[in-house]
């Protein structure tokens, strides 16, 4: 069986669908199987008309013998060409609906979620990277349950973080610079705590550089703009020192179809601050880190007062965030239950 993998370019866009993404295909392939990535020109999710005939172009020229792997984000694309997938027994990867990503106008989110409702039922598998992704698909979306998987995403081993061994809370925040990830409500958290000892690292690319313009005011507004360094997009080993140098994560998001920047600081056993949006409350254990509900500034400053200025306290919930880590699901397995949804895909 050879496997296809339709996705918006460019394939090595750094971010945590993206790298899930190129997970699967190092473990297919580490299997011996053959994957062809397909990428899909244009603008996305909400397609313009070099995406669709892009999604046009990818259809005709992948063979009809190999399994048809459409990421969620270029899914939409592909509305035109419904019929055809239900033929082709395609299967849809959903990281979240693109339907209820912040920013869009209510007209633009209305056209994503007829497109992706007209696409769901028809597709022979939807995959999902956390059950209440999953749970959405078919109450919002009209999808089959019985069509609808789950592969949440893995982790590697991973040292355990050392932490910044200075004076201080040294926090690190990873995600692109979007309206999603919520970085505006953490900005404005710190910015209530002016009176204790603390400096942020925002790793990300500025996906919305508007966005972004907007998130360097806003720290230069609240008089944090000294403590708070946007680091933009780091390359792996730079963000794995981050990551070994924090002594504490933190993530305002409004929703993640699974938090896997969470699950990797768990896996080095760090303590965390992060709102419930999404899957993401289900991620963090509560004797690992601080969890409140999604931009509530307020409640976010109260909760992270006490670990930014207690190091013991910090250290009992990286105790609970290492043990957490060490269960997490690793890559090579996540690659083994994909390939059994393609199974299922093609019957």
């Amino acid at each position: 069986m050879d496997i296809a993998l339709l996705v918006p370019g460019p394939f090595s866009t750094v971010s945590g669908g993206y790298g899930y993404d190129r997970r699967l295909v190092e473990g297919f392939r580490a299997r011996g199987y053959r994957v062809e990535i397909v990428e899909l020109a244009g603008r996305h999710p909400l397609p313009d008309t070099a995406a669709q005939e892009a999604a046009r172009a990818a259809l005709d020229a992948v063979p009809e013998d190999s399994a048809l792997i459409i990421d969620g984000l270029g899914l939409p694309a592909f509305a035109p060409f419904a019929g055809e997938l239900e033929e082709r027994r395609a299967l849809g990867l959903i990281h979240h609906p693109t339907a209820i990503e912040p920013g869009f106008s209510e007209e633009e989110a209305e056209e994503l979620r007829q497109r992706e409702q007209a696409l769901f039922p028809g597709l022979a598998r939807l995959v999902a990277t956390s059950r209440l992704t999953a749970d959405r698909l078919a109450v919002e979306f009209g999808a089959d349950p019985a069509r609808i998987g789950v592969v949440e995403p893995g982790t590697d081993p991973a040292p355990r973080a050392t932490g910044s061994g200075g004076a201080g809370c040294a926090i690190l925040s990873v995600g692109v610079l979007v309206p999603r990830k919520g970085h505006d409500v953490l900005l404005r958290a710190l910015g209530l705590l002016p009176d204790l000892d603390w400096r942020l690292t925002i790793a990300g690319a500025p996906r919305d550089p508007v966005h972004a313009k907007g998130l360097a005011a806003l720290a230069e507004e609240l008089n944090i703009a000294r403590r708070v360094t946007f680091a933009g997009e780091v390359p792996p080993d730079a963000l794995e020192a981050l990551y070994a140098g924090a002594d504490l994560f933190a993530l305002a998001t409004h929703w993640e179809g699974y938090g896997m920047a969470a699950a990797e600081a768990l896996a080095r056993g760090l303590p965390l601050a992060v709102t419930a949006g999404g899957a993401i409350a289900d991620v963090v254990p509560r004797d690992a880190g601080v969890v409140v509900a999604p931009g509530d500034i307020a409640s976010l400053s109260r909760a992270m007062r006490r670990p930014i200025f207690d190091p013991r306290l910090r250290a009992e919930m990286a105790e609970a965030a290492w043990r957490a880590g060490q269960r997490l699901p690793r890559w090579p397995d996540r690659a083994d239950a994909f390939l059994a949804e393609i199974g299922m895909a093609r019957g």
